[in-house]
């Protein structure tokens, strides 16, 4: 074999394994970035099944306070009219910024059931507000891995040199869900 086609050899091998590790790079990060992204995408169904879950909750809670609480028609209409956005929201900000209203409208309304001693010692309101604890609590642990799979997604696209292969894919940053400003403040409970 002669100098000259050692040399081309050599150059095509060359060629053929910068190709392969090119081509193995962009598969491996466009993989990444759907595995990522379906990996958001499921946690927020997650938390969308217990906000399912709340919403579904409501009606019964309202109907169960409304025969005790007659006067605070106000908090139990801010319960159902921010239930009703929940039900309107079409985006994940949007269904974030109503699940948020919806937190705080029913703050304010367990509020109202510490006025009313009967209402507390009633059993379906008990076995409702036990529901209503626990379903809480499962969405604040859905909330968190959401919010996990979204911080790995949102570092993977906007780590160098995978974050112009991203923008290149159409791969955009996830949003966070965030509490809102008024859960920052302390709640006042007034009798």
């Amino acid at each position: 074999m002669t100098s000259g086609k050692k040399m081309l050899l050599i150059a095509v091998i060359v060629i053929v394994v910068l190709a392969v590790s090119v081509f193995s790079f962009f598969k491996g990060a466009y993989n990444q970035f759907v595995t990522l992204d379906e990996g958001v995408k499921s946690s927020w169904a997650q938390v969308e099944n217990q906000l399912q879950r709340r919403y579904d909750l409501i009606p019964n809670l309202v109907e169960t306070v409304k025969g005790y609480a007659k006067q605070e028609k106000d908090v139990l209409v801010e319960v159902t009219n921010a239930r009703a956005r929940v039900g309107g929201a079409a985006t994940v900000p949007d269904k974030i910024n109503a699940n948020n209203e919806l937190t705080g409208a029913l703050s304010r309304l367990l509020v109202v059931v510490e006025r009313y001693p009967d209402l507390k010692s009633n059993q379906n309101f008990l076995r409702l507000q036990d529901e209503l604890a626990g379903t809480e609590n499962r969405i604040a642990v859905e909330r968190k891995r959401y919010n996990d799979a979204v911080q790995g997604y949102n570092v993977a696209i906007r780590s160098f040199p995978a974050n112009m292969l991203a923008g290149m894919f159409g791969f955009g940053k996830a949003a966070f869900f965030e509490a809102p400003a008024a859960a920052k403040a302390t709640p006042q409970v007034k009798f």
